[in-house]
């Protein structure tokens, strides 16, 4: 049975709740509002038609009789946490059930010793990283949205954020998972320890999955020691996109150790400035700000001041301030108050950074559009914005855009997606990147793990 003969069967025939209701009770309801409420994530993505059910989970018990009574009868099944995905991976489908994941939000525990935490996907990213703190600990994961994003939402997406540079993807920081399959069935990944070579990395496959092979129940994270010593962050503003391409370069493949770099263009300077003013100076081209932290902090800003004064920066400092990156944290609600509403996330390899901001700077005057532009400089993922008039032919127009602005990024090796994901609103560009075998390959994997395929169908693979 096809994913559109599913979907049909659905609509037509309607869910028996019976047995799902006798199961969850009152964790499952069928009230418009609160269907309405969870069945759009933060993306440009419209869902189609209604859900038929809402189930809020609060262990794992729950999710399984969801994904058990959903496989029986067919019934495809969004999951979400706090609904702030980009690729509409987390929208409702018609006649499906939403599978809320937020009220499974607790810590289970911290151990500082092996420094691990166990917790529910429900999680507040930047509350498990305030919880590991009262151990001189940190989670290390740190996207934009870290206040309101959830770990489970962070793992499905693989998401990277501001200490990519120096800690790595959210990837990095899972040690073990406990998963629900499609049928119900509970497995469990990973291990505790820093080695494991028992079996087929399953703990990787289901990082970055969006939800698509299974449900995951519970994580097991890694943390770190907080650095001792000082915080220092650093500005530079530059008159020419190249010149802080080619500070950037020479910041990443030095010895410095750097904690954030993160760059703006003048744009999206500007449009933070008038949301939410925090002594940001609009520059000529880009400003460049960052961070470093422990004892070397003060010596290592220094030379990233240095670095880029030598590729042509007109002003560049380093202060022990943090309101620097509050400014590049608002970014996207500053830019969406502005009218830019469209955006997607792109990688390239760092030494074409500069041309990849220079050939959207091409892109936007093509298509007579602004277009703003910020980035984890550090690790190469670009997250453009587009305005868009808030209708659907403005977000038609600004996707063609965004498309166009991928295929720049495809022509200068780099990825459709860094970490927002593919979802709903990438998926029409997966061939681009990947060959027929290498689609075939991956579908496979979900057909054998979700036969019936009703997680998260047509979405992502």
């Amino acid at each position: 049975m096809t994913e559109a003969d599913q979907h049909d069967r659905t609509r037509t025939t309607g869910p028996d709740f019976v047995a799902l209701r006798a199961a969850l009770g009152e964790r499952l309801t069928i009230d418009p509002a609160l269907i309405a409420n969870a069945t759009r994530d933060s993306s440009r993505f419209e869902p189609e038609g209604t859900p038929a059910a809402l189930v809020t989970a609060r262990d794992t018990a729950d999710v399984q009789a969801t994904l058990a009574w959903a496989n029986e009868h067919g019934v495809p099944v969004s999951v979400r946490g706090a609904g702030t995905g980009l690729a509409g991976g987390a929208a409702g489908y018609d006649g499906g059930l939403i599978l809320s994941l937020a009220e499974m939000n607790q810590i289970v525990s911290i151990d500082p010793a092996d420094r691990l935490a166990d917790v529910q996907p429900g999680v507040i990213t930047a509350v498990l990283d305030d919880a590991a703190r009262q151990h001189g600990l940190f989670f290390p994961p740190d996207p934009a949205s870290a206040r309101t994003s959830t770990v489970g939402g962070n793992i499905a997406t693989n998401a990277g954020g501001l200490r990519c540079i120096a800690h790595g993807v959210t990837r990095d920081a899972v040690a073990a998972l406990e998963v629900v399959l499609a049928d119900g069935t509970v497995i469990h990944t990973g291990a505790r320890t820093r080695k494991n070579v028992v079996g087929l990395d399953l703990t990787s496959l289901f990082v970055g999955s969006e939800g698509t092979l299974g449900v995951i129940t519970r994580a097991t994270v890694r943390l770190k020691p907080v650095p001792e010593g000082p915080v220092r962050t650093f500005r530079a503003s530059f008159d020419a996109i190249g010149a802080a391409g080619a500070a950037v370069t020479e910041i990443v493949g030095s010895a410095v150790p750097v904690e954030v770099l993160e760059l703006l263009d003048a744009e999206s300077v500007r449009l933070i400035e008038q949301y939410q003013p925090s002594g940001l100076q609009v520059p000529g081209a880009a400003v460049l700000i960052g961070q470093c932290v422990g004892p070397g902090a003060d010596h290592a800003a220094r030379r990233v001041v240095e670095i880029c004064a030598r590729h042509g920066a007109t002003e560049a400092t380093d202060l022990a301030d943090e309101s620097l990156l509050e400014a590049r944290r608002i970014a996207n609600p500053a830019l969406r108050a502005a009218g830019l509403r469209v955006s997607c996330d792109v990688g390239v390899p760092v030494s074409r950074l500069a041309e990849m901001f220079a050939g959207i700077e091409r892109v936007a005057e093509q298509h007579s559009r602004r277009v703003s532009v910020v980035a984890h400089a550090g690790d190469g993922n670009l997250h453009p914005t587009v305005e868009a008039a808030d209708t659907p032919e403005g977000y038609r127009v600004a996707a063609i855009v965004l498309d166009d602005i991928t295929r720049l990024a495809l022509s200068l090796g780099g990825t459709i997606s860094g970490e927002h994901g593919i979802g709903a609103v990438k998926r029409h560009e997966l061939p681009w990147q990947l060959d027929a075998g290498t689609l075939a390959a991956q579908r496979a994997i979900k057909l054998a793990l979700d036969p019936r395929g009703i997680l998260t169908p047509g979405r992502a693979l």
